[in-house]
């Protein structure tokens, strides 16, 4: 790839992926009605986006559904219901659910892909859950899926720790890697060495890189955009930046960056006014002070997230106080 200001051409070999309904139902334990996840539905498909990972295909016994909303299971029932007649070769997007290791039972709960309106099972998993993450990434494969590897949380992870996750992945089909920062940690200096790191080990195994940035510092959309120039293929965003805690980079500023002509922004500018907008008047999303500390701090954002459902959400020095104290 051109060391020559590569980010103002178009590389049609770049693919976005939208995962508003999966990462923003964090936020709401996927309580979306069939109206909001449709709408968003069309606007990925009239917007050219590639992907659009609809939910999680999580076990329904550890995630009961009188708690949580349909797109933590992402039953095929619920899937066609909303997508109707999909079909990828005629709408151009494909859609995805996402996995977890040691959450979903994944030896019955994912269908054949022939009777599934899904194309892609993304694995998500921890350093540790890597055995249990290559199980998953070929039992996928052997159903039909395309299938990605999302090593989680990769800033509290040694070089040789995430080595020995990529030596485990690399023969692997899954057809993409990617570089998860889900405490929204990293800076552009630790983008670069990660994707180095990830290109080299994995450079015989025709696998893509993909980024999957948090917004705690508010470094989301920069480091996505350092992973592009690097020559990251593959990149997630979500709507509004709408995702648990600090929430994720925004697919608009990132079709706003892409130079291929098969993006539409209207249609996103359009789902944002008429379906996000209306869920910012009730749920918490997006950078804060406590968000930003656990950023700063390579911790989890879950002690944010709870305060900021507390009785003193902006008692900022509360938080950084109790923070400091839990480290």
């Amino acid at each position: 790839m051109s060391d020559k200001a590569p980010w103002i051409t178009c590389r049609p070999e770049l693919k976005v992926l939208d995962c508003t309904v999966r990462d923003g139902g964090l936020v709401n334990d996927h309580q979306f009605s069939d109206e909001f996840v449709r709408a968003l539905y069309h606007a990925c498909v009239e917007a050219g986006i590639d992907y659009m990972e609809i939910g999680y295909k999580n076990s329904p016994r550890l995630f009961p559904p009188e708690r949580f909303g349909p797109w933590r299971h992402c039953h095929e029932d619920d899937l066609w219901r909303v997508v109707g007649d999909h079909d990828p070769e005629r709408t151009g997007l494909k859609l995805a659910a996402m996995a977890d290791a040691g959450k979903s039972d994944w030896q019955t709960q994912i269908v054949p892909a022939d009777q599934s309106p899904l194309s892609m099972i993304r694995v998500a998993f921890y350093a540790h859950q890597v055995s249990e993450a290559v199980e998953m990434i070929h039992h996928a494969h052997e159903l039909g899926y395309e299938t990605t590897a999302n090593l989680m949380a990769v800033s509290i992870l040694t070089e040789e720790e995430i080595d020995t996750v990529l030596e485990s992945i690399a023969p692997t089909p899954a057809s993409t890697m990617v570089i998860v920062d889900s405490f929204g940690h990293l800076y552009r200096e630790q983008i670069d060495r990660l994707y180095k790191q990830y290109t080299r080990a994995l450079r015989d195994s025709g696998k893509e890189i993909g980024i999957h940035a948090h917004n705690n510092q508010q470094l989301a959309f920069a480091n996505t955009i350092e992973a592009i120039i690097l020559g990251c293929n593959r990149v997630d965003a979500t709507l509004y930046g709408f995702g648990r805690g600090a929430g994720n980079c925004h697919t608009e500023l990132l079709l706003g960056f892409l130079r291929n002509p098969k993006f539409k922004l209207r249609p996103l500018i359009e789902a944002i006014q008429h379906h996000l907008l209306p869920l910012r008047q009730r749920l918490d999303w997006g950078p804060s002070i406590p968000y930003n500390l656990t950023g700063q701090l390579n911790q989890h954002p879950r002690s944010a997230i709870e305060w900021r459902e507390g009785a003193t959400p902006d008692d900022f020095l509360g938080f950084y106080d109790q923070l400091l104290a839990e480290i």
